[in-house]
């Protein structure tokens, strides 16, 4: 490629808008994050090889992220089939042309520099059926509208084209794209070195902890609680019962709330659902917008904000629940203690699920763990049994009414005093 053209054709890393795959384990900023990363790695890798141009054809505005060397040039047109045709049409400047994408950052140099002699044509395949280059010697939209893109046959129906149109075509070796988690954990494995590894890595053992909740609720991995020394947190680690309908005990609990009723960390919505089968007005509060997206969509109510922040009703629920051990939000059981004492009435209850060890009094960070692989930062967490818990609503107007439990679960009810 000595006397030709390099193209790039690339989309502005916008969180959203890029790497959606990416995002059934990470957040759209940290898929958005992978995809900048791959496009340097990619760019530094065609600014290296030879070439007489380096060109990049650009959906959005380039950023700090483009080096010097590069021309750059919009895309146009609707399907990615036209966007291709249009970028060899609109870059072509009479010498030979090669367009490779920004998916395979483990692009080598080399593979770019080889010489077009006795080719009109040249092809890069990826694993999943599609490709990662195209070479054109001059333009020619017979060779690319109309072939099926983002397909697992996308690669060899383009194949199919070129021969069609007696072009011979000379073949680079196969990669593979990084389109899915798995991808950008085969590549960090596979290429350490990478810009776009060492920020997977990163990633990895730095997620938010509310990412992995999400991909928890959304079924795409299992995630397990620990405390910083590696020891499992019970009550954080049952999430196909907070997915599962109200069970017997958490119907014994909810037939103690007065309504309405407001339940703070309401997850994926059981506890709401089953009030509002009961007839008992009741709204659930969840820092997770896929908690509240699943409790809505079981008819019940639900409010994305956390419960420090101003809520509906503050000073006239009949009840607050505070179930599965979400006395532990903030790592201050107190603090929160006397936030709910703020949100029910003058004679409401407070109703608590406490850890079954009744002297348990406990404020230590959990770590969140994905079967992905990932870890999330430190959480503020506390656990406390029921003699603990009284310790600190001795510190607020709550005072205990009733201790109850079954075999495997503990509750206390407090009541609101002037």
């Amino acid at each position: 490629m000595t006397g030709g053209t390099l193209i790039v054709l690339a989309k502005e890393p916008v969180p959203g808008r890029v790497k959606t795959r990416l995002q059934s384990e990470f957040t759209a900023v940290e898929a958005a994050a992978l995809a900048r990363a791959s496009l340097v790695d990619t760019l530094s890798t065609v600014r290296r090889a030879p070439a007489a141009r380096r060109v990049v054809v650009l959906e959005g505005d380039p950023g700090s992220w483009l080096p010097t060397g590069f021309e750059v040039v919009g895309q146009r047109g609707g399907g990615l089939d036209e966007r291709l045709a249009g970028a060899f049409e609109d870059v072509y400047d009479g010498t030979p042309m090669l367009l490779v994408g920004m998916d395979t950052p483990q692009l080598r140099a080399e593979l770019l520099g080889f010489r077009w002699a006795g080719y009109d044509a040249v092809l890069g395949l990826t694993e999943d059926g599609g490709y990662w280059c195209l070479g054109l010697l001059k333009p020619d939209r017979r060779a690319l509208l109309g072939v099926p893109m983002s397909t697992d046959h996308t690669g060899r129906d383009q194949l199919r084209r070129l021969l069609a149109l007696g072009l011979r075509v000379r073949m680079l070796p196969t990669l593979r794209d990084m389109d899915t988690p798995r991808d950008a954990a085969w590549l960090a494995a596979e290429f350490p070195g990478l810009r776009v590894s060492r920020l997977h890595r990163r990633l990895q053992h730095a997620a938010h902890p509310g990412a992995l909740f999400e991909q928890a609720l959304g079924g795409t991995a299992r995630v397990v609680a620990t405390g910083i020394d590696g020891r499992a947190v019970p009550s954080l680690s049952e999430l196909d019962r907070w997915s599962a309908p109200a069970d017997e005990v958490d119907r014994l609990a909810l037939s103690r709330c007065e309504g309405p009723v407001l339940d703070i960390g309401c997850g994926p919505g059981r506890i709401v659902t089953a009030l509002a089968e009961r007839g008992i007005a009741a709204l659930g509060v969840d820092v997770s917008p896929r908690a509240v997206s699943l409790t809505t969509s079981r008819g019940a109510a639900a409010l994305h904000r956390p419960v420090q922040d101003p809520l509906p009703g503050e000073g006239r629920w009949g009840s607050v629940l505070l179930m599965d051990g979400n006395i532990g939000i903030g790592g201050a059981p107190g603090v929160l203690l006397r936030r709910c004492a703020e949100l029910v009435r003058p004679d409401g209850l407070v109703l608590v699920e406490v850890d079954p060890d009744d002297e348990l009094d406990e404020a230590a960070p959990i770590v969140l763990h994905s079967t992905t692989g990932r870890r999330s930062t430190p959480l503020p967490w506390a656990r406390v049994g029921t003699h603990a818990l009284i310790r600190h609503a001795h510190h607020t107007n709550l005072h205990p009414i009733e201790d109850w439990r079954t075999p495997h679960r503990a509750f206390l009810t407090l009541r609101r005093t002037s």
